[in-house]
């Protein structure tokens, strides 16, 4: 006669020892090649407008379009920033830099996209 007294195998050493718990990697390449094409499809013909609210309706679109994009992709165990930026280029130089790194597996995905009439975007994922 076999009685069980609720033992488990134990955890191997990584697991017993690993401050967190493993979670999948978010596929970094999806949503790039998505960002890309997104830009491409809703910017390619955009003329830079001082029009506040119809650029900012621009961004706003993308930005939720990137974070919908995100979700599907990986639903759960990831905490998603989305920043959205459009400049004017006016032959002025510029650079910016971000990088937020709080574990191994998470990620910064970036994507530009200017077209002919120098409309610039700048996105920084996590």
């Amino acid at each position: 006669m076999s009685t069980s007294y609720g033992f488990r195998s134990p955890a191997s050493r990584s697991e017993a020892t690993s401050p967190h718990p493993v979670r999948p990697a978010f596929d970094t390449e999806l949503l790039r090649a998505y960002m890309k094409k997104l830009l491409q499809t809703t910017l390619q013909h955009a003329i830079w407008s001082s029009d506040r609210e119809k650029v900012k309706s621009w961004m706003k679109d993308i930005k939720e379009r990137v974070k919908d994009r995100m979700i599907e992709i990986q639903p759960s165990g990831f905490k998603y920033i989305v920043l959205v930026q459009t400049n004017e280029n006016l032959n002025q130089g510029g650079r910016a830099d971000m990088i937020s790194h709080w574990e191994d597996g998470d990620a910064c995905i970036h994507e530009l996209f200017y077209n002919v009439r120098t409309t610039r975007l700048c996105f920084v994922d996590e």
